[in-house]
């Protein structure tokens, strides 16, 4: 693991998701419910993986400002809901304040240990495991906290592409695990300094199925066409390559 040399202040020792967004939690919870990124791109794709969800019981992992637990609450799941990030966690609570969704202050990272064991017929991570450098154990405490047959549904930046971008890769292999960090735009001034892990995409199925999920489906997202109208340059450069890859896999 290597941290990135152009960010004085990076600390591998800090979280990198509480780290990220408490610099810009209020402007991306504003932004996130219609930047085409996510609202015709990753949302969509990781939703259809979710299939129905009315009366069942759901976890929304690493749920930032709670856009995830809203929908599906709002489809009639019993959802319960935690994030890293302070902020988000409150931003969360204002969202689903009239909700059936239950929050709290937890990391992605560390045992989920005020989760009962076999608790969830649902378990969604929405672009949050790119944070967390270790896969097995995490993939290991959902499968816990899931009943026999569960679905887990996640979505992570795209391994090769992360690899291909140079900023990035920097001289690294595409085999290494590497933490890297960049500028964000889309967000606003000042643009986020935000850190996450890379990782080759053996490493990812492997660790889910050695914590005792078989995957079941795989997605490499293309844009939905709405897209086209609002951001025709980024339909244009998702449509022929993926910026993100969403999983599903059933508790065995």
């Amino acid at each position: 693991m290597s941290t990135d040399e152009n960010n004085p202040a990076a600390s591998a020792s800090e979280l990198p998701g509480r780290a990220n967004y408490t610099q810009f939690a209020d402007r991306y919870a504003e932004q996130a419910p219609v930047k085409p990124h996510n609202a015709h791109y990753e949302r969509p794709a990781t939703r259809s993986l979710l299939g129905e969800v009315t009366g069942l019981d759901v976890l929304d992992a690493g749920c930032g400002p709670g856009i995830v637990s809203a929908e599906l609450a709002g489809e009639g799941a019993r959802v319960q809901a935690f994030d890293v990030t302070p902020a988000m966690v409150e931003l969360a609570k204002t969202r689903c304040a009239s909700l059936a969704v239950d929050l709290a202050l937890g990391d992605l990272g560390r045992p989920l240990d005020w989760l009962a064991d076999g608790a969830f017929d649902r378990i969604v991570c929405s672009l949050a495991l790119d944070y967390v450098e270790q896969l097995t154990p995490t993939f290991r405490e959902f499968h816990r906290v899931a009943r026999p047959g569960a679905l887990l549904v996640f979505s992570m930046a795209h391994p090769m592409r992360d690899w291909i971008d140079t900023r990035t890769r920097g001289s690294r292999t595409y085999f290494e695990t590497t933490r890297f960090g960049l500028h964000w735009g889309g967000f606003g001034e000042p643009k986020p300094w935000v850190e996450a892990f890379r990782r080759p995409l053996a490493d990812i199925f492997n660790a889910l199925t050695e914590a005792g999920w078989a995957i079941d489906r795989v997605l490499e997202p293309v844009p939905q066409p709405e897209m086209k109208a609002v951001s025709p340059a980024l339909h244009a450069e998702l449509a022929q390559a993926p910026a993100f890859i969403c999983v599903r896999a059933r508790r065995v």
